[in-house]
């Protein structure tokens, strides 16, 4: 009964501090724009821009570059995440926290749950836009499942690994750093060329990191094509940084309220 008890309020203080990391978020509004805006907006100038000149085989370019897009959304999410965790750590906030009767794990637990939301809303506005834009997706419903699972595990990865920046960050600007390593992750990648037109050394880095076969594995469920083997490359990967990510993020927050 005790250990149920424990879960029962482990639950409702997660719960809570959930809703006051989506108050936070409502009330920093132009993080939360910017965040859906840049990815956009890159998606355009890719799309009008440099997509004539772009080869990518038979396909659209807009349908090439999606995948790519969308991970740079979760990208700039993520650096929301680490700004806001960053804030408390560095505010104040935690101290209070800790001499309140709450669960410990609730206030990261909390704030992974907003994450995880938002990623998923700004998912599917991006997701949106690129249909007004061309984007023709040829997936049936078992493999849109497939990638809403994909994506899902992959926005747990990324979460943690941004709640990590966040708590060892000296500030909000630093912590941010995670939206520019996933920037770059996805430029180096097969996210909008081909890795077949780049430098061998650059090639061989972009065939072998981890956005690449998660991108190539949502691009191949959405346009109905053979994932050959990427699928359970992708998912490993994310498994791997989530899990890793998540060890890391519990420890270091451990040690900081120890202080």
């Amino acid at each position: 009964m005790k250990i149920l008890s424990k879960i029962k309020y482990a639950v409702m203080d997660s719960f809570t501090m959930f809703k006051r990391c989506m108050l936070l978020s409502f009330r920093n509004l132009d993080s939360l724009i910017t965040g859906i805006l840049i990815p956009v907006l890159m998606m355009f100038l890719f799309v009008y821009v440099f997509g004539g000149s772009m080869n990518v085989g038979d396909g659209s370019y807009v349908n090439y570059i999606v995948p790519g897009v969308i991970l740079q959304c979760v990208g700039q999410c993520a650096a929301i995440t680490a700004i806001s965790v960053n804030n408390d750590m560095k505010k104040g906030i935690i101290d209070r926290f800790r001499s309140m009767p709450i669960t410990k794990s609730s206030v990261l637990t909390g704030h992974a749950s907003a994450a995880i939301i938002r990623n998923m809303v700004t998912t599917a506005l991006v997701i949106g836009v690129a249909l007004l834009i061309g984007f023709r997706p040829t997936a049936n419903i078992t493999q849109w499942l497939v990638v809403i699972g994909i994506l899902f595990i992959y926005i747990m990865a990324i979460t943690w690994l941004s709640i990590i920046f966040g708590l060892v960050s000296n500030s909000a600007e630093s912590a941010q750093v995670i939206s520019i390593v996933i920037l770059l992750l996805s430029y180096f990648s097969s996210g909008f060329v081909a890795t077949e037109s780049m430098p061998t050394a650059l090639r061989a880095f972009a065939e072998n990191q981890p956005l690449t076969p998660i991108i190539e594995t949502i691009r191949s469920l959405l346009m109905n094509t053979l994932t050959d083997g990427n699928l359970i490359i992708a998912i490993t990967w994310c498994i791997v940084i989530f899990a890793v990510s998540y060890v890391i993020a519990v420890q270091i927050y451990r040690r900081r309220l120890a202080k």
